[in-house]
């Protein structure tokens, strides 16, 4: 790991340099430079066992710098997409860090292979809702100035990951006080041959009640006895956008409050670069207390 520090120049036109040549604005930028640079997150990829699948999955864990030194942190768990993997949104938003400094708050991404978050009901090698939902979590809390508190939690990703942050928050409110979903494959039953999601939950036809309670779309109609607070965000240009239009509609008839956002923008990390953003400014509201 390195810092880039810019080269400045001070020198007027003759090439004279010192002290007296260097400007209020200069002086201003240095120091709020170095004040950046001497203040800022760590990243660890560390792996985490599950003894409900007898292996383990590595993970990367945003530390923001500590203002005190005894502070705890609240976390987001931040997941990935189908095909994607634990270093995927640091890789692609190395912003992350910014943020985590930012707000005082870590980020966790750990890796949910290509499960859609699932227990499966039929492969009982397939346990990452016990993983992502209770397993990483307690490592966390474990190994990392973590607050252990569901108030101090949440929960949101990107396509399948979107899916797993609906899917993990209403089904584990005891554990996460807040959720979020990016692009969200928040009802999976208009897919029945796409991402693998028959070797989870069996062919659509066989097994339609499966399809039915697994999707999100369903999930939420359980609204947990605890408070949620929820995000949701799509692009209109999205294949998802019709079913995260759908999810919203019923949170309305439902009466859950949410907030909802849709904006021109496609399936792509153009769009999650920017929703994130939006998504941990709500949540970093959320542990302060004001969502």
């Amino acid at each position: 790991m390195f810092s880039y520090v810019p080269m400045i120049s001070t020198c007027p036109p003759a090439g004279r340099c010192g002290k007296k040549n260097i400007t209020p604005f200069i002086l201003t930028l240095l120091i709020s430079f170095f004040s950046i640079t001497s203040f800022a997150a760590t990243v660890d990829t560390v792996s985490i066992y599950s003894n409900a699948m007898h292996k383990e999955f590595k993970c990367v864990v945003i530390q923001p710098a500590a203002k005190e030194e005894t502070k705890k942190f609240p976390v987001v768990y931040l997941l990935h997409g189908y095909s994607g993997w634990y270093a995927n949104w640091l890789i692609r938003v190395p912003e992350l860090k910014q943020y985590a400094d930012e707000y005082q708050l870590m980020i966790v991404c750990p890796d949910g292979n290509n499960s859609w978050y699932f227990d499966s009901p039929l492969d009982s090698s397939i346990r990452f809702e016990t993983y992502i939902g209770k397993e990483v979590p307690a490592y966390i809390e474990q190994h990392y100035p973590a607050i252990s508190n569901r108030k101090a939690r949440a929960i949101t990703g990107l396509s399948m990951g979107g899916h797993g942050g609906l899917f993990l928050g209403f089904r584990h409110a005891d554990l996460f006080g807040a959720c979020g979903s990016m692009s969200g494959g928040l009802d999976i039953r208009p897919f029945p041959k796409s991402w693998e999601i028959r070797k989870m939950l069996g062919d659509s036809a066989q097994y339609p009640e499966n399809w039915k309670n697994y999707a999100a779309i369903s999930v939420i109609e359980q609204m947990p006895a605890d408070h949620l607070s929820i995000i949701i965000d799509c692009g209109t240009d999205d294949f998802f956008y019709g079913v995260n239009k759908a999810v919203h509609e019923k949170m309305l008839q439902l009466k859950i409050p949410h907030d909802y956002i849709e904006r021109p923008g496609k399936h792509d990390w153009a769009y999650w670069a920017n929703a994130v953003k939006y998504q941990l400014l709500f949540f970093r509201e959320y542990f302060a207390g004001r969502k």
